[in-house]
């Protein structure tokens, strides 16, 4: 249970910074500050087109490799290419995590 009480001032500027990033990580300023003082982790929540955007990601890495595999006895070459990139929308996808 919190009992006590800190107060600390900054510039109208910094107050109004303090809240849009509180807000974007979803915390109240009391939380965000004190997860930024104890050097906890504080994650930006994704916004509804970045989810959007996840989604598709996923969905294209999942074509991707289904199109390596029908190329991969006609066309290695080409199999190879769709691999490569298959790889790399998966990596992306992994930084999104975190």
């Amino acid at each position: 249970m919190k009992k006590e009480f800190v107060q600390f001032r900054c510039s109208v500027y910094e107050k109004k910074l303090l809240k849009v990033k509180a807000r974007k990580s979803g915390l109240s300023i009391s939380e965000y500050c004190r997860r930024a003082a104890f050097d906890d982790r504080i994650v930006e929540r994704m916004t509804d087109e970045q989810i959007e955007a996840y989604k598709l990601l996923v969905k294209y890495q999942r074509n991707f490799k289904l199109i390596t595999n029908m190329f991969r006895k006609r066309n290695p070459r080409l199999a190879e290419e769709t691999t490569q990139l298959a790889k790399e929308i998966r990596q992306h996808l992994l930084n999104f995590k975190k």
